[in-house]
């Protein structure tokens, strides 16, 4: 994998839904009020990508250094840019990141550090694009990365999912630090730049 190439991957995204999906090929994770974000590390190449496909690298200086802490040295990881605050989430710290002085940026960093919550992941850690597997298998391997390499990571977090329509409604009447819920079908490949697949 080469990181021009690996950048070819636009975000899958979801429709609006009046309420949750129901069904076995339908599995539930929160929607993080944050930023979107595709995250491309080709060995000492590390970038931030927005759902828009505009770079974050600079704004976020210590997700950089903790995704470039990680001993997997290739990867393309689909998540969320948080900030918590006070028990919840905080949007307006994330614009004040999208800042042109450096300095600031940095300051921000280190007062208000982000998180990066993972919830997809499109190449492994050998290199190999798994875009056209299912959610289900994508999913497995997301978890089995994240067993081996973020255990220790404070910065960078495995995102939870459920099968049971209870735990999401749960998600759903949560309010804090969440946007609402997202349903993915489980059986369909990542739908680069599409809305199909997924609902929110």
């Amino acid at each position: 994998m080469s990181l021009p190439v690996s950048k070819k991957y636009k975000t899958m995204e979801a429709q609006p839904a009046s309420q949750l999906p129901v069904g076995p090929q339908w599995w539930y994770e929160p929607k993080w009020d944050g930023f979107r974000c595709l995250a491309f590390r080709d060995h000492d190449k590390l970038d931030l990508q927005s759902k828009a496909s505009k770079p974050l690298t600079r704004y976020f200086p210590e997700l950089v250094e903790a995704l470039g802490a990680l001993s997997a040295k290739q990867f393309v990881l689909d998540g969320e840019i948080v900030i918590p605050s006070g028990g919840s989430l905080s949007f307006d710290q994330l614009l004040m990141r999208i800042h042109p002085a450096a300095s600031r940026i940095l300051r921000l960093s280190r007062e208000t550090p982000c998180l990066f919550l993972v919830f997809d992941l499109l190449v492994d850690e050998h290199g190999t694009s798994l875009v056209d597997l299912p959610l289900s298998s994508r999913r497995e391997k997301l978890e089995h990365f994240a067993k081996k390499y973020l255990g220790k990571n404070k910065t960078v977090r495995l995102s939870p999912r459920t099968h049971k329509l209870s735990t999401a409604k749960y998600w759903f009447h949560m309010g804090i630090a969440l946007d609402g819920v997202i349903a993915k079908q489980a059986d369909l490949p990542y739908q680069t730049g599409t809305r199909t697949g997924m609902q929110k």
